[in-house]
């Protein structure tokens, strides 16, 4: 086992983790964590694109606005306006480091046009502004930052690392003694050693939680680790009830956490019944443009109502040339498993897809203990207020993660080294001949929050779910505390931390607003408050 030591600990190799890398100093020497591959972040999986003002007849009010509208009144406009407003440099940063945004056709850059891209529309949009590449936007921005992240001589790389635990320690600071947060223990997936790394601040860039549900269109490593470290390191987390779950996942046995892009109800794309008929409209006036809440929602009732495994999503009317120049992924994924999307809808159903609530952060990214960091899905700034809409969250990344940087930038030479940590000591703990027990457990929960905790939520519901929680709490912990760890160990650990903050908020709010709906509490009440729980 080894102790290192860094200026900054960056854990997380998606979108935020890696714009703070390249931000930085270059003075400053960084670690930056990633659980597989430095690709295997929800960042790189993401299909639409990111959200800003780049066009002359869109506006920065009306961004604002349509935000606001969104996030059903629990937006918090300081952090609204402040993302909303550096959005635009945020785009021009990705350009300068080389994203291959897709461009008009035939357009090049000129003083006249200096963003000649093309821009699409997602729901609770009201002008086209999602920036993107193709129906890869993800893939492209996380291989440009991570070509770039590869080049820096301070930023140090860690595949293959999963963080255990915050380590804490007593320092001197502008008050007085205070604890703070100097590094983390941190746990090789391939040796089994756990390291130490030891730095002046620390970064959460974990992403989401929402493989905390059965279905999801997250990949494997959203788990929930920064928020479950950051809780029990003692920082306030705030709105876990509202999970968005995604309309449009699709439904294949073979498709796992395939999600297919909201760009194409964007481009026209009209969600049917099993018979044909086109049911949005009867739900709300913008159809299938409404907000992610209203259209899951929607198809979750229709497919309850009917009796049926999933829904469809059809852009078949569309010219078989633009549906495969704009949407090659899907169309590829699709063919692949025999679908051919420019003649035949496509099979969907709703999956958890995107955690609006977190640590809480301030407009530096700082939470409560001195030292720690966080932003992205890691984080609750109060920009997705009860509903995250579409393609708001890559900026969220891009605009905080450069806040993140600029704070640690100005402030680093003022903190104190980390004093040495102590070993991590395995000594009294054996190799499991049980580990049954996680698949076990692991199935339970996100079983239970699937049926009790998802789109649809009543008091009994989340009543029984509380009670299971605290079961597998308790199973969990005596677990953890007599046998080895390993990756699916950790996980679970955090997974039940983060089950455990979305019940307890979720019963707090006696209302339905955006994600959450309470079947008992249909209407909204005022005025709007948020969730704010405290360890």
């Amino acid at each position: 086992m080894a102790t290192y030591r860094y200026d900054v600990l960056i854990i997380g190799s998606g979108a935020a983790g890696l714009t703070v890398a390249l931000r930085l100093p270059e003075g400053a020497q960084a670690a930056l964590l990633s659980k597989g591959k430095l690709t295997h972040a929800s960042t790189y999986y993401a299909q639409g694109g990111v959200a800003a003002v780049l066009d002359d007849g869109d506006s920065l009010e009306s961004h604002v606005q349509d935000t606001h509208q969104a996030g059903g009144g629990l937006c918090h406009d300081d952090a609204v306006r402040y993302t909303v407003e550096n959005g635009p440099d945020a785009i021009r940063w990705l350009i300068d480091q080389g994203v291959d945004f897709t461009r008009l056709a035939g357009m090049e850059s000129s003083e006249d046009n200096p963003l000649p891209y093309h821009l699409t529309r997602e729901g609770g949009h009201s002008h086209r502004r999602i920036i993107h590449a193709a129906d890869a936007t993800g893939m492209a921005i996380s291989s440009t930052l991570i070509e770039r992240v590869t080049e820096r001589d301070n930023v140090h790389l860690f595949e293959h690392r999963v963080a255990v635990d915050l380590i804490l320690q007593e320092h001197d600071g502008p008050g007085g003694p205070e604890k703070r947060c100097c590094g983390a223990y941190v746990h090789n997936i391939q040796t089994g050693e756990t390291d130490v790394i030891l730095a002046r601040s620390v970064v959460l860039a974990t992403g989401g939680a929402s493989k905390v549900y059965l279905y999801t269109s997250n990949p494997d490593v959203a788990t929930g680790d920064g928020i479950a470290m950051a809780w029990r390191a003692g920082c306030r987390v705030g709105n876990m009830e509202f999970m968005q779950f995604h309309p449009t996942c699709l439904y294949h046995p073979k498709a796992k956490s395939f999600l297919v892009t909201e760009a194409i109800r964007g481009e026209g794309g009209r969600l049917l019944l099993p018979n044909g008929e086109r049911f949005m409209p009867r739900f709300d006036e913008r159809a299938e443009l409404a907000p992610r809440d209203v259209v899951a929602r929607a198809i979750d009732h229709e497919m309850k109502r009917l009796g049926a495994d999933c829904l469809y999503l059809d852009i078949s009317h569309k010219p078989a040339d633009f549906i495969i120049e704009h949407f090659p992924t899907v169309y590829a994924k699709c063919l692949q498993l025999g679908l051919d999307i420019t003649r035949d809808p496509i099979p969907v159903v709703p999956a958890a897809h995107y955690t609006c609530g977190g640590v809480i952060i301030d407009q530096h990214g700082r939470t409560d203990v001195p030292g720690l960091y966080a932003l992205g899905e890691t984080s609750f700034t109060g920009l997705h207020g009860a509903n995250r809409m579409a393609s708001n969250s890559l900026l969220e990344c891009f605009v905080y993660g450069q806040a993140v940087a600029d704070d640690i930038g100005a402030h680093l030479a003022e903190w104190p080294q980390p004093r040495e940590a102590a070993e991590w000591d395995d000594s009294q703990v054996t190799d499991s001949d049980e580990d049954v027990v996680i698949s076990h457990n692991w199935d339970e929960l996100r079983r239970f929050m699937w049926d009790y905790v998802g789109i649809v939520r009543t008091v009994k519901r989340l009543e029984r779910a509380q009670h299971r929680v605290e079961l597998l709490k308790s199973e969990i912990t005596e677990y953890y505390s007599n046998y080895h760890i390993s990756n699916d160990l950790l996980e679970l650990r955090n997974l039940v931390v983060i089950a455990d903050l979305i019940i307890r908020s979720a019963l707090q709010r006696r209302e339905s607003r955006g994600l959450h709906f309470m079947r008992e509490f249909p209407e909204a009440s005022e005025p709007p408050r948020d969730t704010i729980l405290v360890p």
